[in-house]
């Protein structure tokens, strides 16, 4: 085992989160950690990382397993993107220092016997070690996380995503060989995670990974580790297998408490009539009393099972439309937006009608969130007109839900600003989100992202609503809140349209799906994984645009450009394999530009070399 945890003993805040816990992980084994938000998750990544103690316990690392751990970002670090990342090969980075003083001692004669020996010394280590191939997995991690454009930008002007994205980046550069991940795909677009999920199928080490992606889940861990009121329980295979593992395990579990339960059943009523004879006896038998006893002391000694939670507590959603809208929603008629230089929307067009459930996804900066902005008069438009139905009320749960709150605002006076009730009926509607006794009286400030969704999910309850607009409404959810979210969404007779890079969430509650691009909406019908494949490339719209690779003038080295085409010529290998034959065509078709395209570059490159 590479990592074993051993009757671990945990109290935050005068609770006891873990009492008896145990927990193992092999190596090379890929494991999904799941559980209900609050379950204690984040608390034994930090005890792996021995960022906090345990109260008891043992906890057994391999020796000399490194293990890695995406938590803090740096903010001393003033370099470049690239310089960040480059810190990954440390060691590399010195013996290719050491190696270029060499180089210059090597000039002079009586230095250059040593210097020649020592060079071919440290040229084989470097060798070895991949020294050669830094740039190369550098462009590959940047491009395959889509963290190319902010290589040259200072770290420290970086938002806090763009800070995590590089920081993952780095962190799958370094190869430690326990990798843990605490929800890797937040800060991802869809396609970012795609790549992720193939980097992290090969990877040679071990993967303990938090996650409340199911899709993500399914495609990437062989293992699930299930934290549940405070002890782990083990299953094999993918996040789906386990779903019904444990509900098998559950029904198991349940059926052998009741069996115990008729039996001590038995077993007391045998001991009161045991008694009940011995004093009727006369004179009373201390035979009788003697086996009473034996009895009591027997049901003592037994193992008692624990009542298995066959309906666990979960939020109560229910979400009533108010009545219908008018049948035309939104129309956007030519809708052009841009920031300065950077044209975010253009000749864009969009009708949504009464009832109708769109998925709008698309790659990070594309205009999801602009969009869903503009259709709530938060923004304008430079061009074109946005038309909406009259008297629509919208509800807006955008990613960060309690951003213009006050801070210092208590949850139930906040909750009470926007639902006139009183505070008794208020602490009632919040315990139905799972808010109990204290908690309503919590500042705003202190509440997790989850919590800070299920405030805003209760408020949408109370509110007679026409139509939906949500904005990554599972980011910071539990599974089983999202499984709530995604029911309540079933029931609501309104008009919905969301954005989200959740496949799941897309699959079960979206029936077309619009892909932004270059500016434009491009709208299907059917779900994100009946559509995806027939999504426009935005590396091939550019290409349209472009001149003959002679004659463009680049902006990227050659070596960038060719690992890019490189990167998508294989993504298009795998479509290719997976293609319905109405696409085979024209994937045929664009594969052959692109290889044109590369080696057009390869020939410059070697034109370059020889120079």
């Amino acid at each position: 085992m590479i990592i074993t945890l051993k009757h671990i003993y945990k109290i935050i805040g005068g609770e006891i989160l873990f009492e008896n816990l145990n927990m193992e992980i092999k190596g090379s084994q890929r494991v999904g950690l799941v559980g209900r938000n609050g379950s204690g998750k984040s608390t034994l990544f930090n005890i792996l990382t021995k960022e906090e103690a345990v109260d008891g316990g043992d906890v057994f690392i391999q020796k000399g397993a490194a293990i890695g751990c995406l938590k803090q970002m740096p903010s001393h670090w003033t370099r470049s993107g690239r310089e960040y990342l480059r810190s990954a090969f440390q060691e590399l980075l010195e013996i290719e220092a050491e190696m270029k003083a060499l180089e210059q001692k090597m000039m002079v004669p009586e230095h250059m016997e040593e210097a020649v020996e020592r060079y071919g010394s440290l040229q084989e280590q470097f060798a070895d070690r991949g020294g050669y191939e830094v740039e190369s997995s550098i462009r590959q991690v940047a491009h395959g996380l889509k963290v190319h454009h902010l290589l040259d930008q200072p770290f420290d002007t970086l938002s806090g995503g763009e800070k995590t994205k590089l920081g993952l980046a780095k962190l799958l550069l370094e190869k430690p060989d326990v990798l843990l991940l605490d929800e890797p795909t937040n800060h991802l677009d869809l396609k970012a995670v795609e790549w992720l999920e193939g980097f992290l199928q090969q990877y040679p080490g071990t993967l303990c990974i938090i996650s409340h992606d199911r899709f993500f889940l399914d495609r990437v861990v062989t293992d699930i580790l299930d934290l549940d009121s405070g002890s782990v329980e083990s299953y094999k295979g993918n996040y789906s297998s386990f779903e019904k593992q444990k509900e098998e395990k559950l029904l198991i579990d349940f059926h052998h408490y009741e069996e115990q339960q008729k039996k001590i059943k038995k077993m007391k009523d045998a001991v009161r009539r045991l008694r009940q004879w011995a004093n009727e006896a006369s004179p009373p038998s201390e035979k009788l009393f003697k086996k009473a006893k034996s009895m009591e002391r027997a049901l003592g000694w037994m193992e008692k099972i624990d009542k298995p939670v066959m309906d666990p507590k979960r939020m109560k959603l229910s979400l009533e439309a108010g009545g219908r809208s008018g049948k035309d929603v939104f129309i956007v008629d030519g809708g052009r937006k841009a920031y300065g230089e950077s044209v975010i929307l253009k000749g864009f067009n969009l009708h949504v009608r009464y009832q109708d459930r769109l998925a709008v996804v698309g790659s990070n900066g594309s205009g999801k969130s602009t969009l869903l902005r503009l259709l709530l008069e938060e923004e304008r438009l430079d061009e074109g007109t946005i038309k909406r139905a009259p008297g629509m009320k919208i509800g807006y749960l955008p990613q960060h839900p309690l951003k213009e709150a006050d801070p210092d605002q208590r949850m139930i006076d906040f909750y009470r600003t926007s639902i006139r009730v009183t505070e008794g009926e208020a602490r009632s509607q919040l315990a139905g989100f799972l808010f109990y006794g204290y908690d309503v009286f919590r500042k705003i400030r202190h509440l997790s992202g989850g919590e800070q969704m299920r405030l805003k999910l209760a408020i949408f309850m109370q509110q007679d609503l026409h139509v939906l607009l949500l904005d990554e409404p599972t980011n910071h959810l539990d599974i089983e809140s999202q499984e709530v979210l995604e029911e309540a969404l079933g029931r609501f007779s309104g008009t919905v349209i969301g954005v989200s890079h959740d496949r799941h969430f897309l699959n079960r509650c979206f029936q077309e799906t619009m892909y932004l691009a270059g500016g434009r909406g491009y709208r299907y019908s059917g779900t994100y994984e009946e559509t995806k494949h027939h999504w426009p490339d935005e590396k091939e719209e550019e290409a349209e645009k472009e001149l003959p690779p002679e004659t463009v003038e680049e902006t990227a080295s050659l070596e960038d450009q060719i690992a890019g085409l490189e990167e998508e010529g294989a993504r298009l290998e795998k479509e290719l394999e997976n293609a319905p034959s109405s696409e085979v065509e024209r994937l045929k078709q664009k594969k052959q530009k692109l290889d044109a395209r590369l080696e057009a570059l390869y020939e410059s490159w070697l034109e370059e070399a020889a120079e």
